[in-house]
């Protein structure tokens, strides 16, 4: 049988962190708190980590963590994700582009991704430049949706058959 794992912070009691889990919305930080009150009542590191469904050495590292820096050390920490292809002057630059002087009526996503592969030497998927529009505050025009089936004869005939008003 595993032993408990040792607490050594002591600002809260088992009941105040239950008080605590009660009142958050973050199911993740709530398993954890409650698992932290089982181990404070003397509940081994198995039982505890099954009550609350995680795995013992899991268990482990966030009672570490709980030492370290109490509740708020609990919380999920933000993910940094990829850092971003263009730079803050990039896309500044990017924004202050005119059509009119660049030869063209308006952008489109396919002409933008290839001024941003000649200017900044980034390759970008077309998809991934209507994002960056957005985020720049930009709007990304869509043409209307066309059918591939469409039978322009058809629809000429169609009208033909209409009655006049």
């Amino acid at each position: 049988m595993a032993a408990a794992v040792a607490i050594t912070r002591r600002d809260a009691s088992a009941d105040e962190l239950r008080y605590t889990a009660a009142r958050l919305r973050d199911g993740a930080m709530v398993r954890r708190l409650l698992a932290l009150a089982r181990v404070l009542e003397g509940a081994s590191r198995h039982e505890a980590a099954e009550a609350c469904g995680m795995d013992r050495q899991t268990l482990r590292d966030w009672v570490h963590r709980y030492n370290e820096g109490g509740i708020p050390a609990l919380a999920d920490q933000p993910h940094r994700g990829r850092p971003p292809l263009l730079s803050a002057e990039q896309m500044a630059e990017l924004k202050a582009l005119e059509p009119e002087r660049d030869g063209v009526v308006r952008w489109r996503c396919v002409d933008l991704r290839d001024e941003i592969a000649r200017r900044f030497a980034v390759e970008l998927h077309e998809r991934s430049v209507g994002k960056l529009l957005r985020r720049l505050g930009l709007v990304r025009l869509q043409p209307r949706p066309y059918h591939p089936k469409k039978d322009a004869d058809a629809q000429e005939a169609f009208k033909k058959t209409l009655p006049r008003r």
